[in-house]
């Protein structure tokens, strides 16, 4: 873990154990004052030397001693904590080394006198000490690719080495307008080195079934069949991205039909056997090295934003580029960093900065050619800022070629310590700001965007996967260690070897790890993406084997029933279960430390006995169902609130009160399911002043037939002031609706899902929906809709679902928009390839650098 994130995490606590817990320490008070003070001096040692941290080995050795003692400074503040609020934990202290309470303090003030020798032997002036992306120039000819048609299916590979750029060139094919057309089935399946065949189908099946949970008890072979049968008519591209063996091949291409012509294959591997088995048929594409000219130009494109470079630094760039031995991973890695160092209003000292730059390359890539990118990465790696690398490192806790939400990445930085306050801006958005800088040093990739263009989704390349795993080691950073299986049965590492760990991913054979009772006095965080049933007696096994525990992410293994001894983990800060819960009990309440509780159930409703209002840190509450909450405290009315609560969702409508958002003043995000009818006009919503997220589903199967529609929506005033997205399911509110909506002036994002609104007719040529730029409607009985530019000023995005009797879109909508996505809606085809031709006719030489209009058009609609 990085020094400083780990200190400021440390000094987090222990501020929080003398303000609001100072009983669980009860007579080590000053050890723990003194203690703070140390580290506060620590800190700020830490800080002043985060540029010099690999520029010299000395200090690299005692800043290794610094991060020990951190490490130890807070086994024995968590220990403490653990033993005094459960008594019945001795025989699991007796198992560490015995904790000296709080004498770890001398040890600290030991590194100081340390530190300053080291200063004065070294003369050390403070003062001073104050990815995927290739140019199109690697693009292959995509023509034999897209329409060469065949007398049956038709794999099509892309092979290379690592960093060439094959899934970024399977991108650019899959999202080229021209094959959004032509293949209005597309499918994006990462395979990687350990695939589940029946994950891969299912996957592929979604894009067909609104509902796959049956397909769970099916075997492979049925589900393959079921697969073949939607995959048997019409066109469709599925690429299957990173395949690594032949024999993958074999395993995965029963589910594809053969007979069908139209449809296309696209594999990426890095391997040629892997294309050969495929289609012996057809060569492969197989991606060469950037000329020396094509590295330049992706370089200066990285750098600059277009093919120029000032002449003072055209030397220094011409140097690094060669240096990276034409390979595009490597470019892009390297000009992440000089972004950062490039100001176009001093070019002399962005010289300087490139000099430095220059000078490293040629450290560390003066030897062994086969290790190159790899030190390209490590070079990447020393330049980010001290409070970046935990987060970069954390993506190898995350299994190869995983989409990662977002939002889940986010809340387990924040839950793990990585994320420092900022002045007035939230841990949540100074993640974004991690993240998105990450992002701009092509270090992580935002793959997927939501509706309104936020990044949703987020991978990493496997290369820079495989570095932070090594970086990530018990020998390095000691941050997190992955658990794997070997072709002999054994863990690797050991289970003898997790004495020392702190961080534990295991992607595999979950249960058998757990039944052979590891050992793991120090893990913080155990994570998860194994879909498996935990049994009773190996789910209680993980809180008594990892009693320090903050991160507990094992949302995809489903617990039979929720282990008693879980709310031992009074450390805990972020928490994903699922089974078949009904009753969230109120036990809960004991971890205190929570800021992240998720359950997933397959109940419709969820009753809460923990008392969510006194879980001062809870800051997100999600699930499934429809969660009923505890009664608010007494002092609600005196002004006590849940300060910290951003997200509650999802909660019954009876919870809908002005008490509950009194309490709740901060919401961000609420979600409300149940007889939406019953939402009286005096819920209180308008209270909450920082909402901006809310989702209404009116599930019907809480009450009777007759309470299936909403009659009319509540008054304008009624509404949270400042909402910017809402979401309405199933409420089957009449078209004249509207007009409630359109008043709100901050709203962005309207989705309409599940009959939210029916009716064949909707006049929307009175109303003005003055900032709305995405709606999304979904299974409606609309048939005809009118409607101008006027009444949708900013739209840029209009996805429509399964409204198969809508005749066609408004055609005027076309001057705003920017993407448009028809699935079974047939009738509207015509006027949506209308739009598109509006939109091109529209395109002129002033403005061709706008955004490409996109139009996408679901399968048997044309």
């Amino acid at each position: 873990m990085a020094e400083e994130a780990a200190i400021s995490f440390l000094l987090d606590n222990v501020k929080q154990l003398l303000r609001d817990q100072l009983h669980l320490i009860k007579g080590a008070e000053s050890e723990v004052n003194g203690l703070q003070k140390d580290l506060e001096v620590l800190q700020a040692f830490i800080e002043d030397n985060t540029a010099k941290k690999n520029k010299d080995q000395t200090l690299k050795v005692l800043m290794r001693r610094v991060r020990e003692l951190i490490f130890e400074a807070e086994d024995v503040i968590d220990a403490s904590v653990i033993q005094a609020a459960e008594k019945k934990t001795q025989s699991f202290f007796a198992k560490m080394k015995k904790p000296r309470t709080l004498t770890v303090a001398n040890e600290v003030k030991d590194v100081r006198t340390k530190i300053d020798l080291f200063f004065k032997e070294h003369r050390v002036d403070r003062a001073a000490m104050n990815t995927e992306r290739s140019a199109d120039t690697n693009r292959e000819e995509r023509k034999d690719i897209y329409w060469k048609e065949k007398n049956e299916l038709d794999p099509i590979s892309i092979i290379g080495l690592p960093g060439l750029g094959k899934t970024t060139i399977a991108g650019k094919i899959f999202t080229d307008p021209r094959v959004q057309y032509e293949f209005p089935t597309r499918i994006w399946v990462f395979v990687s080195q350990d695939y589940k065949r029946k994950d891969v189908f299912i996957s592929i099946l979604k894009n067909f079934k609104t509902n796959t949970d049956d397909m769970l008890r099916k075997t492979d072979m049925e589900i393959a069949q079921t697969l073949r049968d939607c995959l048997r008519e019409g066109r469709f591209l599925i690429v299957l991205d990173d395949v690594w063996t032949a024999e993958a091949w074999l395993d995965l291409h029963v589910a594809f039909p053969k007979i069908n012509k139209l449809g296309k294959i696209l594999i990426t591997s890095r391997h040629e056997e892997v294309a050969r088995q495929a289609n012996p048929h057809r060569e492969p594409h197989n991606l060469r090295l950037l000329t020396h000219q094509e590295s330049w130009l992706l370089f200066r494109l990285e750098v600059f934003g277009e093919p120029i470079c000032p002449s003072k630094l055209e030397e220094n760039g011409r140097f690094i580029v060669n240096q990276c031995d034409r390979l595009p991973l490597a470019i892009v890695v390297i000009a992440g960093i000089l972004v950062k160092k490039t100001s176009a209003l001093d070019i002399n000292a962005t010289e300087k900065q490139w000099n430095k730059v220059r000078d490293r390359v040629k450290y560390y890539l003066k030897e062994d050619p086969e290790k190159r990118m790899e030190k390209i990465i490590s070079l990447s790696y020393n330049k980010l800022p001290y409070h970046l690398r935990p987060c970069f490192l954390y993506f190898g806790m995350f299994p190869e070629d995983f989409e990662i939400p977002v939002q889940k990445l986010i809340l387990m930085w924040i839950a793990e310590g990585f994320i420092q306050r900022k002045n007035e801006i939230t841990l949540e958005e100074a993640a974004q700001d991690y993240l998105e800088e990450l992002i701009s040093r092509n270090l992580v990739m935002g793959d997927k965007k939501s509706l309104d263009g936020q990044i949703k989704i987020c991978r990493i390349h496997d290369m820079l996967r495989e570095f932070c795993k090594d970086e990530a080691g018990i020998d390095k950073e000691n941050l997190f260690q992955e658990i794997k299986m070997s072709n002999e049965g054994n863990f690797i590492p050991s289970i003898s070897e997790e004495q020392n760990h702190r961080r534990l991913s295991i992607h595999s054979h979950f249960l058998t790890f757990v039944s052979s009772k590891p050992s793991g006095p120090r893990v913080r965080t155990l994570f998860s993406k194994e879909e498996i049933t935990l049994p009773l007696k190996n789910s209680s096994s993980i809180p008594a084997l990892f009693k320090l525990l903050r991160v507990l992410d094992v949302k995809s293994i489903k617990f039979t029933k929720i282990p008693s001894n879980l709310t031992d983990l009074v450390l805990l800060r972020y928490i994903a279960l699922s089974s078949d819960f009904k009753i969230l009990p109120k036990a809960i309440t004991k971890i205190w430390n929570l800021q992240t509780l998720i359950v997933d159930t397959t109940s419709r409703s969820l009753e809460i006995n923990a008392d969510l209002w006194n879980m001062i840190n809870l800051r997100h509450f999600k699930t499934n169902a429809s969660a009923t909450l505890p009664k608010t405290p007494e002092d609600t009315k005196q002004g006590g609130t849940s300060g910290e609560l951003q997200t509650l969702g999802m909660i019954s409508t009876q919870n809908c009160t002005e008490d509950v958002f009194c309490r709740a003043c901060n919401l961000k995000k609420l979600g409300i399911r149940g007889q939406i009818a019953a939402l009286a006009c005096s819920s209180g919503l308008e209270r909450l002043r920082n909402l901006r997220k809310l989702k209404l589903f009116n599930d019907v199967r809480f009450g009777s037939t007759s309470e299936a529609s909403v009659p009319r929506l509540p008054p304008l005033d009624a509404f949270p002031p400042k909402l910017k997205n809402l979401t309405l399911k199933d409420t089957r509110l009449e078209w004249n609706q509207m007009s409630t909506l359109c008043m709100l002036k901050y709203l962005e994002v309207l989705k309409l899902k599940d009959s939210a609104f029916v009716g064949e007719f909707w006049d929307a040529s009175r109303i003005c929906f003055q900032k709305l730029e995405v709606l999304y409607i979904e299974r409606t009985d609309l048939a005809h809709w009118k409607a101008s530019n006027q009444n949708f000023p900013e739209l840029s995005s209009l996805v429509i679902r399964n409204c198969e009797k809508l005749q066609e879109i408004p055609l005027d909508l076309y001057k705003s928009l920017h993407s448009l996505d028809l699935r079974r809606c047939k009738f509207a085809v015509d006027s949506a390839k209308e739009i598109e031709k509006a939109k091109k006719k529209e395109q002129t030489q002033e403005n061709a650098e706008m955004s490409v209009f996109k139009l996408h058009i679901a399968p048997g609609d044309e």
